[in-house]
This record gives structure tokens, sequence and C-alpha cells, in this order.
């Protein structure tokens, strides 16, 4: 009988130090770093504002539109800013829990209102002869409020009491404000919409009083400080 050989041991594969997988998604990365806004605009903006730098999304992208893959998740912060606020235009009409005035042609179109974000950048571009994602960014921060009052009752008593916000919220509401003024100042008058977005991110991003989203801030803020 022949003699059987001795069986081999197969030698696991050796996998992939960390390093050169880092490097290998690093790479992947710097390919869509130069994918410019609507073609036009860099996103890669920062953050100075520590809270909100998680929930501020500028991943590079060509068209902000995710088609609805975070419907059924609490995954707005992975949304590009700019597709956030064309949401929230599309219902501006949308105060507290009722619909005050029609939302008009942005109820349920989204390119409509997103083109009204292209145009009111490009104004915002060529006031501040800056790229207007980081206008937008700075609009953001100065005008996100930080406390605010919550309301519950105790026995026959209804208490109030200064909460802090929390930083998903101060986007949200931040955005919503900017949607609702710039809808309100151009419903059935002569300024255009895109127009009146670009005057609201404007003197927010200066921080005037002639911004909605600031004076909310500040009249929120101070009933917060009262209830404490």
């Amino acid at each position: 009988m022949a003699e059987q050989k001795p069986m081999q041991k197969r030698m696991p594969a050796k996998r992939p130090a960390r390093k050169t997988v880092k490097k290998a998604v690093q790479r992947e990365k710097t390919k869509f770093t130069n994918i410019k806004l609507f073609g036009r605009w860099d996103s890669n903006i920062d953050v100075l504002d520590p809270s909100l730098k998680q929930f501020i999304n500028l991943e590079p992208k060509l068209l902000p539109r995710s088609a609805g893959v975070h419907r059924n998740r609490f995954h707005k912060s992975k949304m590009h800013v700019v597709e956030r606020l064309a949401l929230h235009l599309m219902v501006s009409g949308h105060m507290g829990k009722k619909h005050k005035i029609t939302s008009g042609k942005f109820g349920g179109s989204y390119m409509n209102a997103l083109g009204v974000v292209e145009k009111a950048l490009e104004i915002l571009e060529k006031r501040e002869s800056k790229n207007p994602i980081e206008v937008l960014v700075r609009a953001i921060e100065n005008s996100a409020l930080r406390e605010e009052i919550m309301t519950y009752q105790l026995g026959s008593i209804v208490a109030r009491e200064a909460v802090v916000t929390a930083p998903q919220r101060r986007v949200d509401k931040t955005l919503r404000f900017f949607a609702q003024s710039a809808y309100r100042s151009a419903f059935n008058k002569k300024k255009r919409t895109h127009e009146a977005l670009a005057d609201e991110i404007d003197a927010a991003y200066r921080g005037l009083q002639d911004s909605y989203a600031i004076k909310e801030k500040e009249r929120v803020e101070r009933e917060a400080s009262g209830a404490r």
C-alpha cells in the first residue's frame, strides 16, 4: 500500500494591516472631496460651534437629495443642511399645530423648493463675496437658540421651567424660522421667495434684528431666563 502523505495545514489568509485599510479609506474619501454643491460651491466648511458640529452635515454632494432614505429613522443629521432647509420650505406655511398659510407651489414639490434655495445662495454669494454655504452655516450658528421653556402641570398649577435645547432641535428650529420668515415676507407681495430667503439668511449671518430667527431666539431665551 502506498504511504499516505501527511495533510498539510492551510495557513489562514493574512488580513491587511489596519494602516493599509485606513489609507485605502482615505483614498476613497479624497475622490469625492472635489465634488461641489450644484457644481459651484464647496461644502468643506468648518462648523465653529462644537455642539452643532455633528448635526450640520456638509458632506460633499452634487445634488442634496436623499430621496427618503432616512424617512424611517431619526437620522436627519445625515442629510445635507441645504436639503433640510429645502424640506422646511415645503411646509413653510405650517406654524405651530396649524397650517396658517398655504404652502402653495412648494407643497409636495421638492425640486421647486430646492430651486429657491439655490437662487438664494446665488444672491448671498454676490452680496458677501463668500462661499454661500459658509454664510448659511454661520447664520445657523448665530440664530440657534440655546434655552427654551418647558411647561408641565403640577396639580392644578401649570409650571414653567427653563431647559437646555438639544442640538438637533437647535438646527431644526433655526431652519424652520428661515423658511417661515422667507415665505411670509413674499406671500402675496412683489418680493420673490428666494430674495426673502437670502435677506433672512444674510441678516442672521450679520446678527441683525431684521432677522426673524434672531428675534425669536432672543425672545425665547429671555422668557427662559425669567423662568429659572
